[in-house]
């Protein structure tokens, strides 16, 4: 489990459903993380994560459930076509690893956990 707030500046986060047969599998849920609006936002074992800054400088705060594997660490294409995440921009930066990340149908859901 992932708890999240931003400090300072402002993101959209969002959560994908991998859960192998959930039947939200594949969709999204989306919130804006501010310093002013000091939401948090929860994300359960089973749920991607990604966010896209709007802001300039961004200080994200995490709660989690484990401590940090990198070997367990996996990606999702930040748009991938089947889940259709909505960002609001046309070219964002983004980095090589998130570039080159398979879309969700090319992952055995097996291996996500």
């Amino acid at each position: 489990d992932k708890l999240v707030r931003v400090v300072k500046g402002a993101v959209l986060d969002v959560a994908v459903d991998i859960r192998k047969g959930s039947p939200t599998y594949g969709k999204y849920v989306m919130i804006e993380l501010t310093e002013e609006n000091h939401c948090m936002f929860l994300l359960p074992k089973g749920f991607a994560h990604g966010f896209l800054a709007i802001s300039d400088e961004v200080i994200f705060e995490y709660k989690v459930s484990n401590p940090y594997n990198k070997e367990s660490e996996r990606a999702l294409i930040w748009n991938d076509p089947d889940i259709g995440i909505q960002w609001g921009i046309e070219n964002p930066l983004v980095s090589d690893k998130d570039n080159q990340a398979p879309q969700l149908r090319d992952i055995d859901p097996d291996d996500l956990f």
